[in-house]
């Protein structure tokens, strides 16, 4: 990214301006690309799936988070109830509740309105979060609300469109390119989460839902993702928990 923007002699308003442009530059940073590219798959899923464009488009902008859209999608496909739809995807994203708690103290300031932190929060999943924490810093504290929201706000309506002009070109792909993007989606899902990971028993649990995914794709297809996240993420608590409690008692 190129310098950041001078507040000096400049009015408030001027001054959000510039962080907010200076924000949406992010859009041409390697994350955003990656992020791109990831949601071509996503259209190429949906579109394979027979999800109509608006619907894909829709998702896209309101779910916001990828792996949440992919998992909707996938409890769609498979018959899930919407109830356990509802439940799997909701599981999903109390993984953002951290991320928000984490960057709100970062960017706001005794002026901030809480209506305009809700809806930022909106914005907040993995690319958007990792950028805005690796350069957060060097923003002024009084620019930061409107760098993120630069930011935010511009790779969520980039990727909206984005889906919607990808889904038609998709369906004229050749299949081993359509299958390509399609594999990007859940490569992303999966190296997103463990890039991102701080403990380590996320890893553990993305290892015990990538196992248990497979037994309960087979045994009850209309649960397997809600039952590979609880099975699979209790077990690896469990084991975390055991392997941290023999660690201290050996101490």
């Amino acid at each position: 990214m190129t310098a950041a923007p001078q507040t000096v002699s400049s009015s408030p308003l001027r001054v959000q301006a510039r962080w907010f442009v200076f924000g949406m530059r992010g859009i041409f940073s390697l994350p955003s690309l990656i992020l791109a590219l990831s949601f071509v798959g996503f259209a190429a899923f949906t579109a394979e799936a027979g999800i109509p464009v608006e619907q894909a488009i829709f998702m896209t902008g309101i779910v916001w988070a990828l792996p949440a859209k992919v998992i909707l999608v996938g409890s769609m496909l498979s018959g899930a109830h919407l109830v356990t739809a509802f439940l799997a995807v909701t599981l999903s994203s109390v993984r953002m509740m951290p991320m928000v708690a984490s960057l709100v103290p970062e960017i706001r300031t005794r002026r901030t309105p809480t209506w305009l932190l809700l809806l930022l929060s909106h914005f907040v999943a993995i690319t958007a979060w990792v950028f805005a924490m690796e350069r957060i810093q060097a923003v002024p504290r009084e620019g930061r609300v409107a760098f993120f929201a630069g930011f935010g706000i511009t790779l969520t309506m980039t990727n909206v469109v984005l889906v919607g002009l990808a889904y038609g070109a998709v369906e004229e792909f050749p299949p081993l390119v359509s299958g390509c993007l399609f594999f990007l989606t859940p490569v992303y899902f999966l190296t997103s989460i463990w890039l991102s990971a701080r403990h380590r028993v996320v890893y553990w649990a993305l290892g015990a839902g990538l196992v248990f995914g497979g037994i309960f794709a087979v045994v009850a297809p209309q649960y397997d993702i809600l039952l590979a996240g609880v099975v699979g993420g209790t077990l690896a608590w469990w084991a975390e928990r055991a392997f941290r409690l023999r660690k201290a008692g050996a101490a």
